[in-house]
């Protein structure tokens, strides 16, 4: 069984924030009937698609009911009633049953404000070391701290001491799970995400601390239709989450946890591909995260990762453009499950700058990175097609969890 090769999206992304407005979805539904009075062509698609009897209903026969379904049906409801019934229900009034005896584990602070909005009153622990980049062994968790602060200041471009201030505070906050009453993991579906919750069920499972365990995990939100992580979500979509997806942590999730940790810390990517291939049922949307994961091995032919490819081909159809930009192209146009921030991005995009001979050119600017102008060379061109292999370029090696990519190999 070959794993599934995951799609870019058919076009750009919107980070919609989640709060639908109800009088402007029905604005939107009496616009779309005006339309079709009119028998606009792209309406009459519309009702086509998204009405359960569109391809046999006639203009002249299609009423507002028909286009408020499907409004409905665009935002990811079965009915209008359905839709109406959510919007009712989002508020940042009322009660959470949250307390000051609860810790909030996100891979990330970008939720953090939003629970305050709401009045939670638990304590907030960021844990973001991306083991969706750099070398990841099942180790001892003093050297394995370690070798993840070495890996992040060489490819962030960070001091050790700026390292170690930013996550020891995470790590050591795993160690004190004891104290809590309750633990709720916040996460969504992609690999940045789900490689941490893995590592943290691993965690779990194996020193098992006296706690209780809750997950929200979630891989789509009613009414948006990009969804790409909790944090684009407005404070009332966030307390949604709260009350409508959190779960106990199952015995099922934690063994998977620590099925999917080993696996992503082997040296060859054979098991971890084998969990893909046969889904994860405890937690279903992992599979697809492990997949996107695995195609940032190296092509077979052109040495590149996925995120490499893609940026190269954004960079083919470019004179120079900002790296911000870059990143924010890639992120809405090509990449198919958004995973990396834009300092993981700019690493990436560095190394093939620093090649033995470079993918791409560089332009630095008096700002930040950000700014900085890159374009593609010719040997990028050359690797892109296929008439060169990024990896005997490399400027040194690189890891997809436990799997070395060998410069020159």
């Amino acid at each position: 069984m070959s794993i599934q090769k995951l799609s870019s999206p058919a076009k750009p992304r919107d980070c919609f924030h989640g709060k639908l407005n109800l009088e402007q979805q029905k604005k939107r539904a009496k616009e779309l009937f005006k339309q079709v009075q009119k028998s606009a062509p792209d309406a009459l698609q519309r009702i086509e698609r998204s009405h359960p009897r569109g391809s046999a209903l006639q203009p002249g026969e299609i009423r507002l009911t028909h286009c408020q379904l499907v409004i409905a049906r665009e935002n990811s409801f079965d009915s209008w009633p359905a839709m109406k019934a959510h919007i009712d229900s989002l508020a940042l009034a009322g009660p959470v049953t949250d307390d000051a005896a609860t810790l909030h584990i996100r891979c990330g602070t970008d939720i953090k404000h939003a629970l305050e909005l709401i009045g939670f009153s638990g304590v907030f622990l960021e844990f973001s070391d991306p083991f969706c980049q750099g070398p990841v062994h099942d180790l001892p968790i003093e050297p394995f701290i370690k070798m993840r602060y070495e890996f992040a200041a060489q490819a962030y471009e960070m001091t050790l001491n700026d390292v170690r201030a930013r996550a020891l505070p995470s790590y050591e906050g795993l160690f004190k799970l004891e104290q809590w009453r309750r633990v709720v993991f916040w996460f969504e579906h992609d690999s940045f995400d789900q490689l941490i919750l893995a590592f943290l069920l691993s965690y779990v499972y194996r020193n098992r601390p006296d706690v209780v365990l809750e997950m929200i995990c979630v891989d789509q939100i009613p009414g948006v239709e990009d969804f790409i992580g909790i944090g684009q979500l407005s404070p009332e979509l966030i307390r949604y989450l709260w009350l409508n997806e959190r779960k106990p942590v199952t015995q099922a999730q934690l063994a998977l946890g620590e099925q999917v940790w080993l696996a992503l810390c082997a040296d060859t990517p054979d098991a971890l591909r084998k969990i893909a291939e046969q889904g994860t049922p405890a937690i279903p949307m992992m599979a697809n995260a492990l997949r996107r994961h695995l195609e940032e091995l190296p092509d077979p032919v052109t040495g590149l990762s996925l995120t490499e490819s893609l940026a190269l081909k954004l960079l083919a159809g470019e004179q120079s453009i900002p790296v911000g930009r870059l990143f924010s192209r890639y992120m809405r146009e090509l990449e198919p499950l958004p995973w990396l921030g834009d300092l993981m991005f700019w690493s990436i995009v560095r190394q093939l700058g620093e090649a033995s001979q470079p993918l791409v050119s560089i332009e630095k600017t008096a700002e930040r990175w950000p700014t900085y102008l890159v374009s593609i060379t010719d040997t990028g061109r050359a690797v892109l097609a296929g008439q060169l292999d990024y990896r005997q370029l490399m400027a040194r090696d690189r890891w997809v969890g436990g799997v070395r990519i060998k410069a020159g190999g």
